[in-house]
């Protein structure tokens, strides 16, 4: 018994992948220059997508949800995945520690914000974006950590640095999550949602505004991004991570929910992100 009819998510998953294509082609065919696709990008990700995780947090009725079950049954399926990926670069392709790394982060890091917001929003509605902003609350500084500690150590097994003491490590990555605009939106929504102020007025309709565009500019700027990149050179690698992000990943998200007992909306939310 699937999550939804398989019709209703055709439906709603080709015109993300529609307007992804509308972006290749604009740079592709000439009609725009790359660089807007690069100015595009960074306000999607400096302005427009902060104000939409600012907005849905803030608005977002939780109503007492326990987060713990939810991220158990999506980082079990991030382990699962980058360990896989980890061991297809070493193991299967003979590559260096640290491309192992890069190849378990690549699989097992999904685009959450740019596809997954519209995805979950279409296909599930409020309670899965309620499912995903939980989500999205820990998962851009957990996968930082752990990259950034994995990459450390696989530096030292293969060139032999000195490690780098902890607190400057610690220190490096809360210097980066302080910075980034995506954990700035998401704590000013925390914010506002704990001392229960209400957006109204003006402010509301330019909240909206903004965040209404947030979804098809980053569908638009991925597209445009993509022209600039090959298909050569780390083809065998580059199949495998992809399989797995996009078979393994869903397939162990899917599992683990399941066993930890997470509703309908809630799974379909993880599953799709």
């Amino acid at each position: 018994q699937g999550l939804f009819p398989m019709s209703e998510i055709f439906l709603n998953v080709v015109p993300i992948f529609l307007l992804i294509l509308i972006g290749w082609l604009v740079v592709r065919l000439g009609y725009l220059k790359a660089t807007v696709g690069d100015g595009l990008s960074d306000f999607v990700f400096r302005v427009a997508v902060p104000v939409l995780l600012f907005r849905t947090i803030a608005e977002a009725e939780f109503s007492g949800s326990s987060p713990w079950l939810l991220w158990v049954a999506y980082f079990s399926g991030v382990a699962v995945t980058w360990t896989l990926g980890h061991l297809a670069a070493t193991v299967l392709f003979g590559r260096d520690p640290r491309i192992g790394v890069l190849s378990g982060v690549s699989s097992a890091f999904a685009n959450n914000v740019f596809i997954g917001l519209p995805l979950v929003s279409r296909n599930v509605g409020e309670s899965g974006l309620v499912a995903l902003s939980i989500l999205l609350s820990v998962h851009l500084p957990v996968m930082m950590i752990a990259g950034t500690v994995l990459m450390e150590r696989a530096e030292r097994q293969t060139s032999g640095k000195a490690a780098q003491s902890p607190a400057r490590l610690l220190r490096g990555i809360l210097r980066n999550l302080v910075r980034n605009p995506l954990v700035i939106g998401l704590a000013c929504g925390a914010l506002f949602h704990l001392i229960g102020t209400p957006l109204g007025g003006p402010v509301k309709i330019v909240v909206d505004q903004i965040a209404a565009v947030a979804a098809p500019a980053a569908l638009i700027s991925i597209g445009m991004a993509l022209d600039k990149y090959g298909l050569s050179g780390n083809l065998g690698l580059a199949s495998v991570t992809t399989g797995l992000k996009l078979v393994v990943l869903p397939a162990s998200v899917f599992a683990a929910c399941h066993l930890l007992g997470l509703g309908r909306d809630w799974t379909a939310a993880l599953v799709l992100t």
